[in-house]
């Protein structure tokens, strides 16, 4: 998958979630901060299945984009995030770039919350993002949120092979709107 700091980007959403194991495990969901660039460029890497950029990118990302993405931790510790942006040419649309959560953190349903956090923040009427053929996992992320918000969801090729200049898989569109109330 193609795959903003103010005090008001300070604000977080907290909620508890209980752990696998035993006991309970807190999950902060933030904005990022230019700290956060950085983990959120290690679990890019780390995730072994999303396009790596520099991390130079993912420092901007948190400055740029901070009001339009979302890091989540799991106890204190970086274990997800959602990069997004709202389309310039559309700007009740909510683009959606990197989804990522850490192997350790999964489970938790970190993903869709993060996802579910961004729509409500931003008020975004729509949202997309793209999805190779072969990424199982996010189509049903997406398809699962659509459902949640009452949505429709629908997919076609926005980038081919013939579009890149390395020969990457074709990119399909995934549009999911109107965002309901859940």
């Amino acid at each position: 998958m193609l795959e903003h700091v103010t005090p008001a980007d300070t604000e977080t959403t907290s909620a508890s979630t209980p752990a696998e194991d035993s006991g309970s495990e807190r999950v902060e969901l933030r904005v990022p901060s230019i700290a956060d660039g950085k983990h959120m460029w290690t679990l890019a890497r780390d995730s072994k299945v999303l396009d790596l950029n520099t991390s130079y990118a993912y420092l901007l990302w948190a400055r740029d984009f901070s009001r339009t993405s979302v890091l989540a931790t799991l106890d204190a510790e970086p274990a997800g995030f959602v990069t997004g942006y709202m389309r310039p040419d559309a700007p009740d649309t909510l683009m959606i770039w990197q989804v990522a959560v850490d192997a350790a953190s999964r489970g938790h349903g970190l993903a869709g919350r993060m996802l579910d956090e961004l729509a409500d923040r931003t008020g975004a009427a729509r949202l997309e993002t793209t999805i190779t053929a072969d990424n199982e996992a996010s189509q049903r992320l997406f398809t699962s949120f659509a459902a949640r918000h009452g949505a429709d969801c629908t997919h076609s090729p926005l980038f081919v092979p013939e579009d890149y200049p390395d020969g990457h898989d074709t990119e399909h569109l995934y549009e999911i709107a109107p965002l309901g109330s859940r």
